[in-house]
């Protein structure tokens, strides 16, 4: 019995193209619980973001969230922990199609991001399709000499040294798209906490000017819905605008502080 794969994230921002195109909107997916990512799935958002470099995420987990995902119209993209040959082997070998790629600071990083995942001579993949969710166990037809139209490949600029070489990042064949981490980019530029800080933004907008030029995607965190809109209205093709983690935080602190008294006699949250 033959099965297909999905379409790829890279398919999914290239239609933006189109007349009604418009920039997609998404949430990260932190707990590493596949029933949190089902119900986020579920929500009408267009891409989830799997993340397992700052959360409780392993090879079970991420597999188990990418079947309860699965079937619901949300794109599933995932990063992994390093830009790393043998993990991104093993994700893909899970059947994660869509990877972001984190602290891609250089050409020679964003060239062995894809190299790791494209099989030889392209690249440097294992083959294991035999035993690999990724081709179905052999059941997808021909998965070995198509298995590139089959992923995509965003790297994420959070460093000064990647907004410096961001045109030649982008000029990486195989590189689909860029994603801006504003957190890490104001650490990198002795701003630490400091992701609103002007000169933070107009390191995120020129990343978003670069992208435009080389007529690729790119995409930012952000939040705080003020900041959001300023870099859609700047050009961000896709957006991250909340965490499963910080929405359970934020709402159970509020019912703390409306239903628990304080010592001053009133209530409060802590954010």
């Amino acid at each position: 019995m033959p099965f297909r794969v999905e379409d790829t994230f890279r398919s999914a921002l290239a239609a933006q193209k189109g007349e009604a195109g418009r920039p997609l909107a998404g949430m990260w997916v932190c707990s590493g619980s596949p029933l949190i990512a089902e119900l986020c799935a579920g929500s009408g958002l267009d891409w989830l973001l799997v993340d397992a470099e700052h959360s409780p995420n392993g090879l079970e987990s991420i597999l188990a969230q990418l079947q309860a995902i699965h079937g619901y119209p949300v794109h599933t993209v995932v990063r992994p922990p390093v830009n790393d040959t043998v993990v991104i082997k093993q994700y893909l070998d899970l059947g994660v199609q869509n990877l972001l790629i984190p602290m891609v600071n250089s050409v020679a990083e964003a060239e062995a991001a894809v190299a790791a995942t494209r099989y030889p001579p392209q690249g440097v993949r294992g083959v294991g399709s035999a035993l690999a969710r990724a081709a179905r166990w052999n059941r997808v037809p021909d998965y070995l000499a198509r298995a590139n139209e089959t992923i995509s490949v965003t790297v994420q600029i959070e460093s000064t040294a990647a907004v410096e070489a961001v045109e030649d990042i982008l000029k990486v064949d195989g590189v689909d798209a860029i994603f801006v981490g504003p957190s890490d980019l104001a650490a990198s530029m002795g701003l630490l906490g400091q992701q609103e800080h002007p000169e933070v933004r107009a390191a995120v907008e020129h990343c978003l000017s670069a992208a435009k030029a080389a007529g690729k995607p790119a995409g930012v965190n952000a939040f705080a819905p003020d900041t959001a809109r300023h870099y859609l209205d700047n050009g961000a093709g896709f957006i991250l605008v909340g965490a499963d983690v910080a929405l359970l935080a934020r709402g159970s602190e509020a019912l703390a502080a409306q239903y628990i008294p304080q010592a001053d006699g009133g209530t409060t949250a802590s954010y």
